[in-house]
């Protein structure tokens, strides 16, 4: 569905906030705007938000129950205890598990990994992974990406005498009975931060246990690096200790690269000089993903921490397999899905998508979701029909709070978890028409029974000659991008191709762009990805508006500044939208 422009509000002037910015922290003028849209109208919060840094981050222990994990952890060293950490087989669950079987097994501590098989165990602490600990004499379990709502799991840890720590960051219904839950988003817990990844969760309980027995900190930054990972694959906001987080872990990630990312990397055909987390969130999640969707996350996690050559090099090429069976099993299953909506009349009128198939790979189901709300702009749930059973997952658009929405329907579900905007879930099969029936009846009620449209959020308009090499320096700044600090998206008025306009790549499907903008006569290259039907308007030599991000594009070891275009269309004469600030014009 094609995106409405939204185009931006006139920013309020005030020239004391305009002249400190501009002034104290020598920034171009298209830079302070874009901090000021952000909330930023200080010095020192410029200087915070674009020099990020460790000495940021909060004490852990303002987190509730921190002072009972570490000592339980603690406790499990001077005894010799056997520790097992358990995480789920997503990228968050299986960057966590490394990091922190990483640490603690590198300092001593008797520890093991479990991750749950999708397939046989399913989301969440499993009872199969509590019969294990306990067959093997493990007597404290530390959950990672879990945990939350495994109540009657916990439970029967408690009656097994062993211990769990749960590390999580899901909404809770209801504590379970664990000897500490870390949960920024428990209602009783007052840490200022409550956005984190699971694996954030994790490295707060590391930290915490670092100042706990006064061990240096030093070597846990070195795990950053995998923590980055965590937060560009889990989407979470890229605000506050994510983002001094992300970039010190993005930092680490390009100074070391572990061998298993190295080649992993390598086999993606990835060759540019340094990963940006857009680098993170297309080439390496989807890839550390695939090894919990097709076969099983243990091999992402010994991956990730292998110091091996032959088994980095085995388990890379694996996992480069599974990654490419993710997308033929995805490919297949989201054009049936989108031909079984078309054929059937229930979701003309609806104002959700909620299908179920039998053939169907339970590992891509929420990347399937997400194409079908790209494909429909609606809530969608995608269910494998097991038999008695529907499992699977959801995904959402702004506004529709699927985890709400499904508690709203828990008394036809055999479980269900996640977050507003991705979750999973299972059923009995004879409930499925009436889950799809109240399921759309209580997102229709949600939408106000009118059919939202996506839009395109504009920042701010700009000429080409706004774009220096200065601005672009200072842009990067930003980074990195993500929830909550997305990259900024400008508008460009009456441009037309300056000849090298063409469509480039094998298929020939992307447009390959060099535009003059009328207002500055300046000359500026970009890209618009999948695009090849703006080719005939583009070099047919009429002007267009388009819309457009700025990254960095790496040619001969050399980086310049490339738009990437989101949108295009003819240029509208006359169109007026007050969005460029006088100040900006001005500067």
């Amino acid at each position: 569905m094609e995106p409405v422009w939204k185009y931006p509000a006139s920013l309020d002037r005030r020239p004391d906030i305009e002249l400190l910015i501009q002034q104290e922290a020598n920034l171009e003028p298209l830079i302070w705007h874009l901090l000021l849209l952000r909330g930023i109208s200080t010095r020192a919060g410029a200087e915070a938000f674009l020099k990020p840094s460790l000495l940021g981050l909060h004490d852990p222990f303002l987190m509730a129950d921190m002072d009972r994990a570490v000592r339980r952890l603690d406790l499990a060293f001077s005894s010799a205890e056997k520790v097992l950490v358990y995480g789920d087989y997503d990228v968050d669950g299986t960057t966590a598990v490394a990091m922190v079987y990483g640490f603690l097994s590198a300092r001593g501590l008797n520890c093991s990994f479990y991750i749950p098989d999708r397939f046989k165990e399913g989301y969440g602490f499993s009872m199969a992974g509590v019969e294990y600990a306990a067959e093997q004499d493990y007597t404290l379990i530390i959950t990672l990406d879990c945990g939350i709502k495994d109540g009657l799991r916990i439970e029967r840890c408690r009656e097994l005498g062993i211990d769990v720590i749960v590390c999580d960051h899901h909404k809770p219904s209801a504590l379970p009975p664990a000897f500490a839950v870390l949960d920024p988003i428990r209602s009783d817990c007052s840490y200022p931060d409550k956005g984190l990844s699971g694996c954030g969760v994790g490295f707060k309980l590391l930290q915490g246990w670092c100042r706990y027995t006064g061990h240096s900190e030093d070597d846990l930054m070195s795990y950053l690096d995998l923590l980055s990972i965590s937060i560009g694959a889990d989407i979470v906001p890229v605000v506050g200790e994510n983002r001094i987080l992300a970039r010190e872990g993005l930092e680490v990630l390009n100074r070391t690269k572990r061998p298993g990312i190295r080649r992993m990397l390598e086999l993606a055909g990835f060759n540019k000089s340094r990963l940006t987390i857009s680098d993170v969130v297309f080439t390496l999640a989807p890839r550390i993903n695939a090894a919990g969707r097709i076969m099983s996350g243990r091999n992402a996690v010994r991956l990730l921490l292998s110091e091996d050559p032959t088994e980095v090099e085995d388990l890379s090429r694996l996992i480069e397999g599974n990654n490419v069976t993710r997308k033929s099993l995805d490919k297949g299953i989201t054009e049936s899905a989108i031909r079984m909506v078309g054929e059937d009349a229930f979701y003309t009128h609806s104002f959700s998508t909620v299908v179920r198939g039998t053939e169907w790979n339970k590992g891509v189901v929420g990347i399937v979701a997400s194409r079908l709300v790209e494909t429909f702009y609606k809530p969608s749930v995608v269910l494998v029909d097991n038999g008695e059973v529907l499992a699977g997952s959801a995904r959402s658009i702004p506004g529709i709070d699927l985890y709400e929405l499904l508690g709203k329907c828990q008394d036809l579900l055999i479980q269900y978890g996640g977050h507003t905007m991705a979750a999973g879930l299972s059923l009995r099969a004879e409930n499925f028409l009436a889950f799809r029936e109240r399921f759309d009846k209580l997102t229709a009620a949600a939408l106000s029974y009118e059919r939202p449209v996506p839009e395109l959020a504009i920042d701010l308009e700009v000429e080409f000659g706004d774009l220096t090499d200065r601005m672009f320096r200072q842009l990067m700044y930003f980074e990195p991008f993500g929830p909550a600090n997305m990259k900024p998206v400008f508008l460009a008025r009456h441009c037309t191709d300056a000849g090298g306009s063409r469509l480039v790549g094998n298929p020939a499907e992307h447009l390959k762009l060099r535009l003059r903008q009328q207002a500055s006569g300046r000359i500026l290259d970009g890209i618009a990805f999948f695009s090849r039907e703006w080719a005939p308007t583009v070099l047919s030599g009429k002007p267009v508006d388009i819309v457009f991000t700025i990254e960095p594009n790496e040619y001969n070891g050399r980086t310049t500044m490339q738009l990437v275009v989101e949108a295009l269309r003819e240029h509208v004469p006359g169109e007026q939208v007050n969005s460029r600030s006088e100040g900006l014009a001005a500067g």
